[in-house]
């Protein structure tokens, strides 16, 4: 992964390509062949033609069903929108996954005879279909089922009427397949085919539940939060501080799916790619991002988002798809969560088990060093532009489960895959999928992006620091500063199944951060660390200073309220028995959650501080909210930095240290049971924390099967007061269901809250 800026992409890319020549599809896909045993029958010599109506003894099919509703049942497909056939909509159509049969109903003139007639079925996709690219498939019927390959047989003749059991590969192509019958007359003087297609495509998927399968995950019970679960949390915040954010994945909405097949085949992906997961994922991981392939969603970190929409109002990833698929024009704008978001929907929607990832402390390495570089002057400030590496109080990835038959054994699994354009791989905006195990045993060299990811969740953090001379010399290396309390969202925990939970007593949050490294300072997580670092771009020697008789320790703070007073603390501990003498600086700032400093906020400078032997002593940064209100961007981060030198021994001790002021959470109640049709009304209340009035409110509200993504406008709500308003809904599907609302003003953006109601 190569260096091209060290802060995140903030502008579109080229246009993607709608058409390409036969020429240019030959040269794309020359030398490329999947082999997949059929039974085939030639059309060489036939005769094509439209069926007579008026020749009862010829067979002509009359109708084809898809028998969406069972097929969906059995293939788990049921919830997408194209499979309900709701009154005056397009016919249900049908949606399976790849590696399990699915039953077809045909409907002919008169009955099927096997000794007069012949059923050839075809299937095609992408641009120029061929039989050499299995991109064209066809067989005529079989006496028995063969899985594993493309094949039918009947199950059931009754009257003019055949039900047709068709398999296709667990290695099919995932994408829009368009299908036909071909009739064929046995007679002695040669056939006659007379052909039938069908007027909508037949969409193929990944199949986790097909223990053939790449992406087969061996839990059912789990695959029904990573792959069927259309709402869920991405976690935010600071590693001492964290968040829960509801998100409306939408998995199953509106044009979704068709928005995924409609990347998938603008993508320049070569046909013969698309039935290996690992090229899917990567191609999405690409795809969500704007930059070098006009792709879904545009990053900005700058605070300014004119002309288009604040990444901290979305709430789901429906309306960003919705509009991408309208326009084919890049979606403005969104950061990592947004962009972690749109991945965990396509993933989902095209039956890729996924998650999104949250690592709190979170480094980004823009030399490939596997190491962060953070450089002080002779006058202990620090020098930003000298630090191009930096640490963000959290970035959120997604993790694919996949089998990866590239790596060796035991690497397969989760896999990182990250759509934030940080860096590029391979010359595209992408990140991943990198084997979690491997970058556990820093194992980094493996494909996809190991180096980068690794430096994400374990780099050392390196000081260097001015001498008077000018001269830059490495002080001191923290081990323990990157890769903290990496999240996700617990599997089979309902969001919002605890009605009103506060956001604080989140127990749906699952810690991952074991499965990407050992534990700190263990032998195995310092051996992982070196076996990466030897794969680096530069070798690092790291050391400790010599005498380390202080103890500095900054103190925590359970919750940081948005627009109360705060104060900084930072505990000394003389461990020795001599004085010891402290200089140094504190510093208070605003900060973007990506590590990019904002507004110096307070700072104060430590002279020639005395501290006793065995004595302890806190120095305090008092800070009103006065200083800070006016000055607050996005998630309302902070940063506290200090450095401060013993004196006596020469130790150093620095630390960056990222917090978050808490924004207001909203309260949501509603009936626990509704009923489809049925309007109810759900009650949204919340107590604005600020001195001064909100203004230019707006509630935006959304949930699968309860309400598409609707905005209302709302008043001024009052310094310290409680703001009350009502929302009505009414469901269209049955089950458990969740409701997604969000508050954003002028004042502050993306206050959210959630609830359930079951749907009967």
């Amino acid at each position: 992964m190569g260096c091209v800026n060290s802060r995140p992409v903030t502008s579109g890319g080229a246009t993607v390509p709608s058409s390409r020549s036969r020429s240019e599809y030959h040269r794309q896909h020359r030398g490329v062949h999947v082999i997949t045993p059929v039974r085939a029958i030639s059309l060489e010599g036939t005769n094509i033609r439209e069926p007579d109506r008026a020749d009862t003894e010829v067979l002509h099919v009359e109708k084809v069903d898809f028998n969406a509703a069972a097929n969906s049942k059995v293939h788990h497909t049921g919830e997408y929108d194209i499979v309900s056939e709701p009154e005056g909509s397009t016919p249900a159509q049908l949606v399976v996954r790849r590696g399990e049969p699915f039953d077809i109903t045909t409907h002919f003139n008169r009955p099927y005879d096997r000794q007069k007639d012949d059923l050839r079925l075809v299937f095609e996709i992408g641009d120029f279909p061929l039989p050499s690219k299995d991109t064209h498939i066809e067989f005529i019927l079989s006496d028995r089922d063969v899985r594993g390959q493309w094949g039918a047989y009947i199950t059931e003749a009754a009257g003019n009427s055949l039900t047709i059991s068709i398999n296709t590969p667990p290695t099919c192509f995932v994408g829009k397949w368009n299908f036909r019958l071909d009739v064929v007359k046995k007679a002695q003087t040669g056939r006659t085919v007379f052909r039938y297609k069908h007027d909508q495509p037949i969409y193929i998927l990944f199949n986790p539940w097909c223990k053939e399968d790449q992406v087969y995950f061996p839990d059912e019970e789990l695959l029904t939060e990573y792959v069927l679960n259309d709402v869920g949390k991405i976690y935010s915040g600071t590693s001492k501080q964290i968040t829960a954010k509801p998100w409306n994945f939408g998995q199953f909405e509106s044009v979704v799916l068709d928005c995924a097949m409609y990347l998938l085949d603008s993508s320049g992906l070569p046909m013969s790619a698309r039935g290996n997961v690992v090229n899917i994922s990567r191609k999405i991981s690409a795809l969500a991002n704007a930059p070098d392939d006009n792709g879904i969603l545009v990053g900005n970190w700058s605070g300014s988002y004119s002309g288009g929409v604040s990444p901290l109002k979305w709430s789901g990833s429906v309306k960003i798809l919705e509009e991408f698929y309208k326009t084919k024009q890049p979606v403005k704008f969104g950061q990592c969560w947004v962009f972690s978001g749109i991945v965990t929907t396509l993933c989902r929607t095209l039956g890729l088990p996924c998650r999104s990832i949250t690592n709190f402390s979170s480094a980004h390495d823009c030399d490939g060093s596997i190491s962060i570089d953070v450089h002080w002057t002779k006058d202990w400030e620090l020098m930003e532009d000298f630090n191009a590496d930096s640490i963000w109080n959290f970035h959120v990835w997604n993790e694919g489960w996949m089998a990866r038959p590239d790596l060796q054994a035991g690497y397969g699994g989760w896999q990182a895959i990250d759509a934030t354009p940080q860096e590029t791989s391979d010359g595209v905006y992408c990140t991943g999928p990198a084997s979690v195990a491997a970058l556990k045993n820093g194992d980094v060299h493996l494909a996809y992006d190991g180096q980068f990811v690794f430096a994400e969740v374990n780099a050392d953090r390196v000081h260097w620091i001015m001498d008077a001379e000018g001269n830059m010399e490495k002080g001191f290396v923290q081990k323990r500063s990157v890769g903290k309390n990496i999240s996700t969202k617990r599997a089979n925990c309902m969001v919002g199944n605890l009605r009103n939970t506060s956001f604080s007593q989140d127990t749906d949050r699952d810690d991952v951060t074991h499965q990407y490294k050992y534990p700190e300072d263990s032998n195995e997580e310092r051996a992982a660390v070196r076996r990466a670092n030897l794969m680096g771009s530069t070798m690092k020697a790291l050391y400790e200073t010599s005498s380390q008789d202080v103890s500095f320790d900054l103190v925590d703070k359970e919750v940081l309220e948005m627009g109360e007073d705060f104060d900084v603390v930072v505990r000394i501990t003389n461990n020795s028995n001599e004085v010891r003498t402290i200089n140094g600086t504190m510093t208070v700032a605003t900060m973007y959650y990506t590590g990019v400093p904002g507004t110096v906020i307070k700072s104060e400078q430590l002279n020639q501080y005395v501290i006793r032997p065995r004595d302890t002593k806190d120095m305090i940064l008092k800070v009103k909210v006065d200083d800070y209100l006016d000055q607050l961007i996005d998630h309302c981060n902070m940063k506290m930095s200090c450095l401060f030198i013993v004196a006596e021994t020469k130790q150093v001790f620095g630390d960056c240290d990222g917090f978050r002021l808490r924004k207001p959470h909203l309260t949501l109640k509603a009936p626990h049971n509704v009923k489809v049709g049925e309007k109810f009304t759900t009650e949204v209340t919340f107590v604005n924390p600020l001195p001064t009035a909100l203004t230019s409110s707006v509630l935006e509200v959304e949930g699968p099967g309860l309400q598409k993504p609707v905005e209302f406008k709302q008043g001024v709500v009052a310094a310290k007061q409680t703001f009350v308003s009502t929302v009505d809904l009414t469901p269209v599907k049955r089950g458990q269901r969740k409701i997604l609302v969000t508050f954003n003003c002028k004042q502050i953006e993306g206050v959210t809250g959630y609830c359930t109601v079951n749907v009967n």
